[in-house]
Parts: structure tokens; C-alpha cells; sequence
């Protein structure tokens, strides 16, 4: 009875230290990628959807569409696809980052809009096939750093040629908000690992 119960607890103790271990892994590989950026020349930025308030984005939101919009000013992209299904409002991520885009000179001819995702993974499949259609085969992923390493695994998955391209120009409101971000992330990474 005795051993039964010790093994039980190296077992468990065993577990424990692998699951952090996995735990700690994800975290190194997140925060490590989030410090990269590979924009070059692409047909297209897909800029990954956030929330939106009404008909205007959101502050995250809004970085990553303005990280798009100077990619295209600079000429590394000759499209912009904005992404996101329906939001707090009546319109659609995709379709409120288009209106932004627009506003702030981006020509409708530049713009393709995916509004029917709801995640990240579903943002990147309609991309892709959003993209086929219009003879886009090369992509920058526009989003928050953090957000890069499960997009691009995704991207990957996918089967895309997809280069990452994070936004840097992100407010925090606080360490707090950037450490949530950070640990939502991680956690979202491993599901996508373990689910996948």
C-alpha cells in the first residue's frame, strides 16, 4: 500500500514537473518570437482581427491596421486583407478596418475584406482562401507581438507563405494589461499545440 501511494506521488510529482516544463517552453517560445519581425516584399498583409467598439476599432485593433497601412505606403504590399466577423456592433472587424483604411488613404482597389472568422485560425483560413481567389500568394501577418507565434504555427499549418510582421507601436495601459496579454497568449499557443 505504502509504494502504491509513493509511486502515485512520484508520478504525480513527475507530471508536475513536465507539465511546467511544457508550461515554461511555450512561454521562452512565445515572448522569443514576439522580438522578431520578417516584413519584405509580399503580396499581401492579412492583419489578424481584435475588437472593435461600435464602428471604430479598437486600440489594438487600430495599430495593427495602421502597421498595415504603412506597409503599404512603404511598398511591401501591394493588398491589404483585414480580417474579423462581427464585433460589439452591427459591423464586422473586417469591415470597420476597412472603413479605417480607407479614411486614412488606402485606394478600395488595395483592399480585400474576410468577415466571417472568429478567431485567429479561422481569420487565417478565409484569408487564405480570400487570397487565392484575387492571385495573392505571399503574406505579411500583421498583429501584436505576442500574438505571432501561435499566428504564424497557424500560418505554417496552413501551408502558407507567410512571414511575420508585428506592430511595435502597441500602448500599454499597464504592466498588468501586457502581462495578461502575455499569459492569455501562452495559454492560447498550448491549446492550439495540444488541440492540433
Amino acid at each position: 500500500m505504502t509504494r502504491t501511494i509513493l509511486s502515485f506521488r512520484t508520478a504525480v510529482i513527475i507530471l508536475s514537473i513536465l507539465l511546467a516544463g511544457f508550461i515554461i517552453w511555450a512561454a521562452v517560445a512565445v515572448y522569443n518570437y514576439a522580438q522578431r519581425t520578417d516584413t519584405r516584399k509580399a503580396d499581401a498583409a492579412i492583419v489578424l482581427g481584435a475588437a472593435v467598439f461600435g464602428d471604430q476599432p479598437s486600440p489594438v485593433l487600430r495599430e495593427r491596421i495602421n502597421h498595415a497601412i504603412l506597409l503599404y505606403e512603404q511598398g511591401y504590399v501591394d493588398a491589404i486583407i483585414f480580417t474579423g466577423g462581427l464585433g460589439d456592433g452591427s459591423d464586422t472587424k473586417g469591415d470597420v478596418s476597412a472603413q479605417y483604411a480607407l479614411a486614412h488613404g488606402i485606394p478600395p482597389k488595395a483592399i480585400l475584406i474576410e468577415n466571417k472568422s472568429t478567431n485567429t485560425i479561422e481569420n487565417l483560413t478565409y484569408a487564405q482562401k480570400l487570397a487565392a481567389e484575387h492571385e495573392l500568394h505571399t503574406f505579411l501577418i500583421v498583429s501584436t507581438p505576442f500574438h505571432m507565434k501561435r499566428a504564424m504555427s497557424i500560418a505554417h499549418d496552413l501551408g502558407m507563405t507567410a512571414f511575420t510582421s508585428p506592430t511595435r507601436t502597441i500602448q500599454w495601459i499597464s504592466w498588468y494589461t501586457k502581462s495578461r496579454a502575455f499569459a492569455q497568449e501562452v495559454g492560447s499557443y498550448i491549446i492550439y499545440l495540444v488541440m492540433n
